[in-house]
């Protein structure tokens, strides 16, 4: 029992590390931007105090005083014994405090973000535009010359009262709110001039790592796999409702975290009542609008507000219906490949402790298996597109979508064919492994669909910044921006790959079998 247990935390947290290690790598100068201030961050009062433990000083002493009374020759083999002692100390430090940093980065992004949407940003961002407005009226008749006397008067007083508002904005202390949460100038420095030197063995690293931890991830149990994509969404929604806030428009953004995370739970917990979790979130919403603020609310208000909940709530928590369908599913034709792995995994479940959840072992379902290629199509969809477009692109999409091709200026029908071709690869190649019917048309037709959800869900988001002004989502991610601009591609492919999983490819089976059983 003790021992199932010790290999169950060492599975954990070894995944924690993989998961973490992509942030270590892709922040080599991260300092948290709620705890700039301190001289000397925990890590590192952590890292000192593993260095100076009782045993590292004793064999520290111990070695400064044969350095002292042995020859030269024995000296420098301590001193370099010693170096090398202490980077693998360092190394182990740093790994032993990888969990906890990306727990850290996690918690402080939420936090940034959480600050960048909450009452006092709402108001700075009013004063802002209030102000900005205020000054474009005051300047508003200058250059013009021939004022009559009245008008004179009258524009005069215009301006006394513009003067008189902006100072009442002044007394209000809204400029208290001015300060926002965000990395110090040297810390952004460091950080731009370590990704210019090592951009792309970065970009490699990154994507390698990332790939491990969602291969992982999607095989890891339904608990484990609602749990992360509950977290991340709710990192998209604070991102996407902070870019809403900077326009201006004030959505009711708890109701929506909130009810988005309901989704996904509900989904794993009671699929039978997930759809009915929308339409009541919807109520609550409307309820806090007429009820709760002085104000009506505006359109733009309830819009946003419903958009975050469906497009980063409803639609991405199929995934998780997905993932539970298909629990007593057909080997692939990677069975026999992964066979001693999963009597290992099987052994040791057995003596598992009765309050772990038989849905977090052994969890490879039919669903999972569909998502782990579906994304692997969604992915190289992405990589082909952009080597293809790199390469040949030359037709622009706006020429056919002046709409998409407004939305983002890059995107090439070249790029987009090459996308299609990687992701069909992908596709027929998962269609084979797991015994689709027909696998060659099937694979092929699937890869093609994916690779056009993943483009229209990046035209999508690339549509909402564009509108709003911005570039990123975020910055959780150097080089890729924030969580948002990471799986918008995958957004609007969840509800398909839920009806093709569930409807259509069981379909296709049933008739494969009537047919067969029909001509004998």
């Amino acid at each position: 029992m003790n021992s199932a247990r010790k290999q169950v935390g060492i599975a954990l947290y070894s995944f924690f590390i993989l998961l973490a290690t992509i942030w270590i790598d892709a922040f080599p100068v991260y300092k948290s931007p709620l705890r700039l201030k301190r001289s000397i961050s925990g890590a590192e009062r952590s890292r000192l105090k593993f260095l100076s433990s009782p045993k590292n000083l004793f064999s520290n002493a111990r070695e400064k005083n044969s350095i002292e009374h042995g020859t030269k020759s024995d000296s420098s083999h301590l001193e370099k014994k010693k170096i090398k002692r202490n980077k693998v100390q360092n190394i182990i430090w740093q790994y032993s405090s990888l969990p906890r940093r990306a727990v850290q980065i996690y918690t402080d992004y939420v936090k940034l973000l959480w600050f960048e949407t909450s009452t006092d940003a709402r108001q700075r961002i009013a004063k802002d535009k209030a102000s900005e407005t205020i000054r474009a009226v005051q300047h508003l008749g200058e250059e013009y010359v021939g004022f009559s006397e009245e008008t004179s008067k009258a524009h005069t007083k215009l301006i006394e009262a513009c003067e008189l508002m902006l100072g009442e904005i002044k007394k209000a202390g809204f400029e208290d709110s001015k300060e926002v949460l965000h990395f110090s100038k040297e810390t952004e420095k460091n950080v731009e001039v370590s990704l210019k030197k090592k951009k792309k063995r970065r970009s490699i690293l990154f994507g390698v790592m990332m790939g491990s931890c969602v291969a992982c991830w999607v095989f890891s149990g339904n608990w484990i796999f609602t749990g992360i994509l509950t977290l991340m969404t709710i990192l998209g929604q604070l991102e996407y409702y902070r870019m809403i806030i900077s326009t201006g428009v004030y959505p009711a953004r708890k109701i929506s975290v909130v009810g988005a995370s309901s989704m996904f739970l509900t989904a794993l917990f009671a699929p039978n009542l997930h759809q009915i979790c929308l339409p009541l979130f919807g109520l609550w919403a409307m309820v806090w609008f007429l009820t709760m603020k002085r104000k009506p609310t505006t359109i733009p208000e309830i819009a946003t507000t419903f958009t975050g909940m469906f497009y980063l709530g409803y639609v991405p928590s199929f995934w998780v219906r997905l993932r539970l369908f298909g629990a007593n599913n057909e080997a692939t034709r990677m069975a026999p490949l992964v066979a001693p792995l999963l009597r290992f995994l099987g052994k040791k479940a057995e003596n598992l402790p009765s309050f772990i959840p038989s849905a977090v072992h052994l969890p490879i379902t039919e669903g999972a298996v569909f998502i782990f290629w579906a994304w692997l199509c969604i992915a190289f969809s992405d990589v082909g597109a952009y080597f293809a477009g790199r390469k040949y692109g030359k037709t622009k999409l706006g020429e056919i979508f002046p709409a998409a091709g407004a939305t983002s200026p890059n995107k090439s029908l070249e790029g987009f064919f090459g996308g299609a071709i990687a992701s069909a690869s992908l596709g027929i190649m998962g269609a084979w492994v797991q015994k689709w019917p027909f696998w060659a048309l099937t694979g092929a037709l699937q890869g093609i669909i994916l690779a056009s959800l993943g483009l229209i869900g990046d035209l999508t988001a690339s549509m909402l910044k564009r509108d709003a002004g911005l570039k990123d989502f975020g910055n959780i991610i150097p080089e890729h921006g924030g969580i948002m601009d990471r799986v918008d591609s995958f957004v609007w492919s969840a509800p398909y790959s839920w009806v093709v999983c569930v409807y259509i490819l069981p379909a296709l089976k049933s008739y494969i079998r009537a047919r067969f059983a029909h001509a004998i």
